[in-house]
Formats: structure tokens, sequence, C-alpha cells
């Protein structure tokens, strides 16, 4: 993993080259957020300027080596992408990336709301049964019980919703880096 202080625009989906102390190599990296906490969030670019961690598979290397990505461009040339150092060859950092999932007020009783297109089936509903839900206007709700098996559910919410609100339930999924790796 890198921390950048020197940046330009780029996706962690292409491959790109790395130069970590004297080896290089190609990877496809994932960028996230740098903070104390042990978890971080996933970065779908690279910022631009500021710090961040570039996470890729590579050779253990000594910290603090000098650290640089490179982007190669379609006719050839090379451009700079980041600078900076190495930060940790730590295979337990748990990058995380933000999902959230939308459905929409089928049927309102004064707090209680049949939720459609926010599962597909009995099953998904009953893993996240414990995970409270909120609305776009702010109110907080919780998963009660199934209806049928096509992914209606009936949540009661802490104050009475509109039928043009809608449901959202936000997850974090752990992502790792694409295993790409070649020598340059």
């Amino acid at each position: 993993a890198a921390v950048s202080t020197q940046s330009t625009e780029s996706s962690g989906i292409n491959a790109e080259y790395g130069q970590v102390g004297f080896r290089r190599y190609i990877v496809r990296p994932v960028f996230s957020q740098h903070t104390k906490s042990n978890k971080h969030k996933m970065e779908r670019f690279m910022p631009l300027g500021g710090n961040f961690v570039a996470s890729f598979y590579a050779p253990i290397t000594l910290t603090n080596s000098p650290a640089v990505l490179f982007k190669v461009e379609g006719d050839g040339s090379v451009t700079l992408l980041s600078t900076g150092t190495l930060l940790s060859c730590d295979p337990d950092r748990v990058v995380c990336k933000r999902v959230v999932l939308s459905g929409h007020p089928y049927k309102i009783q004064k707090r209680a709301a049949v939720v459609r297109y926010l599962f597909h089936n009995r099953e998904d509903i009953a893993y996240f049964k414990p995970v409270q839900v909120r609305t776009k206007h702010g109110r907080r709700g919780h998963i009660k019980e199934a209806l049928g098996t096509h992914g209606h559910c009936k949540i009661t919410f802490d104050k009475p919703i509109q039928q043009s609100d809608t449901v959202l339930l936000p997850l974090y999924k752990r992502v790792f880096p694409k295993w790409h790796f070649e020598y340059f």
C-alpha cells in the first residue's frame, strides 16, 4: 500500500505501472481513504490532491520505501499518477465499499408499510432483519416480517411515511484488490 502526496484522476479498474523501492510491476490498485480506524472507505477514483492509500498485491518490501504509480496511455506514453511512500505490507487492512439497497412503499398503514423492490426473496429479508432501514425524508424503521415469496416485507417506522418516499438500506462490503501482477 502506498500513501500519495501528488495525484491526478484515475480509476483502479485499469492496470497501472507501480514502482516501490527498486521493483517495478504492473498492478491494479484499490484506492481508499487513510484514517486512524481499522476500516477504510473505498474511493472509486483516485482523489485529486490530498492523501489516500492505493492497495495492491506485490512482493513484500521494506516500509518507508519510495512509491510511484504511472499510467500507460494508448499511444505508449507514460503519465505520472502519484508519488508517495510505502505505508505497510498489511494483508489484514480492511477496505469497505458502501452499497445502498433501495425499495418503494407499496401499502402504507400509519407507521407500518409494505415495501417492495428492496429484496427479492424471503431468505434475504430474514438475513437483513436486524439491520435498521431509513428513508430519504429521515424516517427510521425496522423490518418486521416477510410477506409472500417475492421479496415484499413489512417495516415499522418511527413516524408515518409518505407514498413518494424511498426506503434505503445502507450496507458495507469488503473489497479486495484484483490479483494482477507482472514484473515490468
